[in-house]
């Protein structure tokens, strides 16, 4: 079992900056592909960002390429989503979420809320 705990979402401007967190216990944190995902209000979960375990290797959609970066820190279990140059529409509730032996995204967080303003 992996729990995962984010936080950092808040209220910014258009163009300014945050940098989510993601804190995982349980099971060896190193030993999993982590993503973070987004839901905005009225529309479904979205892929936003993945780094694997393995080589640390890193994917991106389309939306977010350039201006967020994904990055994560075993030694201290915590996978981070450094978002820069937010827009109106990155506004959702943000989750990280951690793969099992599935290779499906099995563990998820409580989900932390960005919310963008114009």
């Amino acid at each position: 079992q992996v729990q995962l705990v984010e936080s950092g979402g808040g209220l910014v401007q258009a163009g300014d900056s945050l940098k989510l967190s993601c804190v995982a216990s349980g099971r060896t944190f190193s030993s999993y592909h982590m993503g973070w995902f987004r839901q905005a209000p009225g529309k479904e979960r979205e892929f936003v960002a993945a780094i694997n375990w393995s080589d640390d290797n890193t994917y991106y959609a389309d939306s977010v390429k350039g201006r967020f970066t994904i990055s994560r820190d075993n030694a201290k279990n915590t996978l981070y989503l450094q978002m820069n140059s937010l827009e109106p529409e990155d506004t959702a509730v943000y989750y990280c979420a951690a793969e099992s032996d599935s290779g499906e995204y099995t563990y998820w967080g409580q989900g932390t809320r960005v919310t963008v303003s114009s």
